[in-house]
């Protein structure tokens, strides 16, 4: 016998969620019914896995390995439905597309297998390279654009940008740290506690800009460049950090959970979007291209 694909996304919605009612909600079935498909996933598969806890629950080693392959399942099978509805265009020719590393690291693995189906008879070349870099080949016509973070380009007549996901930023940290549990969290109430600071797609000079109005700063106790350590860390209780949702994920690599909190100060959003130099205009070749982009990131 084999997990049915309800079961699965019972699962994927608790490993997101971590509590049985939460999970149960977005599924729109009842606590009971979650409960009874999830121990009988957990029978089928001869295999615990969740620890539960009074917070919630938490993954087992075997359950974040079975969470990785029954997201692969879900998203071959999302493919699947969509390729049946994708009419491919005969889009030709080669268009240079630049990247920003947090668009690399969250955003072409799902974009690039879309165009692929999309547009099958079209060369894609993607360029990674920091903001400057990429302001630079744009302005020299090295590429037909970019998709970058939107809230960090220069301000200048001849790049013109269009924004499509602005990502809330909100407080990262261990499901049973104390910020978690407050009524209303500040900055000054973040600036308490050990903070683990991401240095990656100039996300420090962001960070000083919402800091800096009230006079603090972070008590940082480490700086990565790695997202995956800063998760890492946030999920073992070795401290806190402000992050987007754009790149939150509820578990870190060794299964220990991640919760957010609305933090009352105002602090600026991610934008991310496409940006073009009004000098080349090659992004008009490039239409059905980008409205593929803007469906997938919206």
């Amino acid at each position: 016998m084999k997990p049915t694909i309800r079961q699965l996304q019972h699962f994927i919605a608790l490993a997101d969620t971590g509590q049985v009612s939460k999970s149960a909600l977005r599924c729109h079935i009842s606590q009971s019914s979650m409960t009874a498909s999830l121990q009988g996933l957990e029978k089928t598969l001869e295999t615990q896995l969740f620890y539960r806890q009074a917070s919630g629950t938490r993954l087992t080693p075997a359950g974040l390995r079975f969470l990785r392959n029954a997201q692969n399942i879900m998203s071959a099978l999302d493919e699947a439905i969509e390729d049946l509805h994708v009419q491919p265009t005969q889009l030709e020719g080669t268009v240079r597309i630049g990247l920003t590393e947090t668009i690399s690291a969250y955003l072409i693995g799902v974009l690039l297998p879309s165009i692929e189906r999309k547009f099958p008879m079209l060369e894609v070349v993607c360029e990674e390279h920091d903001r400057k870099e990429l302001e630079l080949r744009l302005r020299k016509g090295e590429l037909d654009f970019a998709i970058m973070l939107t809230s960090n380009l220069s301000i200048s007549d001849d790049l013109q940008y269009e924004v499509l996901v602005r990502s809330t930023r909100q407080l990262w940290a261990h499901p049973e740290h104390p910020l978690i549990a407050a009524e209303q969290i500040s900055l000054k109430d973040v600036a308490g506690h050990d903070y683990i600071l991401l240095d990656m797609d100039e996300h420090i000079s962001t960070l000083d800009r919402y800091w800096s109005p009230f006079e603090i700063k972070p008590k940082v106790r480490l700086q990565s460049r790695s997202i995956e350590a800063v998760r890492s860390l946030v999920a073992a209780g070795q401290g806190v950090s402000i992050l987007s949702d754009f790149v939150y994920r509820p578990w870190s690599l060794e299964g220990q959970r991640i919760s957010r909190r609305v933090i009352t100060d105002k602090i600026p959003t991610m934008d991310i979007g496409i940006v073009w130099s009004s000098k080349f205009l090659s992004i008009n070749r490039w239409v059905m291209l980008v409205d593929l982009i803007r469906s997938t990131t919206t």
